[in-house]
């Protein structure tokens, strides 16, 4: 129930696999009414080798209560990670969460979103990067169950070598949802002939007074952006670098907190750098 701009920090750290192979670590936020408050989940690896999280969180958000959260997972490689995020949003209240898919062989993120009263507002932002044989996979569910609510939607994904990215965006309008405004979107960079990206956004509407909209995009660089950088004289691959980055940093500059934009900005950066040395030449 604390108000404030300050984030609070969960860093939940696996380690080696011989001592710990599973974890399950369980997050209850309750935002009061009228309170504020930023928190930061952050999952990653002490170490090299296999290691299984299965992750929830439960997030109440109470009457004209805002709660911002940021959930970074950036494991090591060889670990496998699934976790569940279930928000419940009462009236007049403010959540948005932004989800940053960093590492893991295998991710699964199942996000559901409940506008239990009127005048709730959510907006989901995420940004997955995969390499190798990577799977990341995001399924995100927004429930407009009551009527004057609002979502706002946009997942960003960057596929390379035989890596797979999924998204599954499902938004349900209720009967008694009128005057609901829904928007999704969903946009990937497929960088190489053996990457692969499952793209599925869906919109179940049983009111009549919405104003709702959805879309998906999959494709490579720009061949003429490429082309106007290098005929400035830079390399192909810091050419490339930089389209990869401004795609990725739609994402990532809308994080209204100075310091997390930052420190988020550095680690996509950072991965990036790494996809872009060992794939994404195609």
């Amino acid at each position: 129930g604390q108000t404030g701009a300050t984030p609070l920090r969960l860093v939940f750290v696996s380690t080696d696999s011989s001592t710990t192979p599973a974890s399950f670590p369980r997050v209850l936020i309750r935002a009061e009414p009228g309170s504020h408050g930023r928190v930061v989940i952050d999952h990653l690896s002490a170490s090299r080798g296999a290691h299984l999280c299965c992750a929830v969180s439960e997030m109440f958000v109470e009457e004209n209560a805002s709660l911002e959260l940021f959930l970074v997972q950036r494991e090591n490689d060889e670990s496998y990670h699934v976790s569940r995020q279930c928000v419940q949003q009462q009236r007049n209240s403010r959540f948005s969460i932004h989800t940053l898919n960093l590492g893991n062989a295998i991710l699964r993120n199942d996000l559901e979103v409940v506008l239990a009263e009127s005048g709730a507002l959510c907006n989901l932002e995420g940004l997955f990067l995969g390499r190798d044989k990577q799977l990341v996979d995001n399924h995100t569910l927004v429930d407009h169950a009551m009527p004057r609510c609002e979502s706002r939607e946009r997942y960003k994904g960057i596929v390379v070598d035989q890596s797979r990215g999924v998204f599954r965006g499902r938004v349900i309008v209720r009967p008694d949802a009128q005057q609901t405004a829904a928007d999704q979107q969903n946009q990937n960079l497929v960088l190489g002939p053996s990457a692969e990206i499952d793209t599925k956004p869906q919109l179940e509407i049983y009111a009549d007074d919405v104003k709702c909209s959805h879309g998906s995009s999959i494709g490579q660089l720009d061949a003429e952006a490429l082309f106007f950088l290098r005929a400035r004289g830079l390399d192909e691959r810091i050419a490339r670098a930089l389209l990869m980055t401004g795609f990725a940093s739609q994402i990532t500059q809308s994080i209204p907190h100075d310091g997390l934009r930052d420190w988020t900005t550095s680690a996509v950066r950072t991965r990036l750098e790494t996809l872009f040395v060992n794939g994404g030449d195609a």
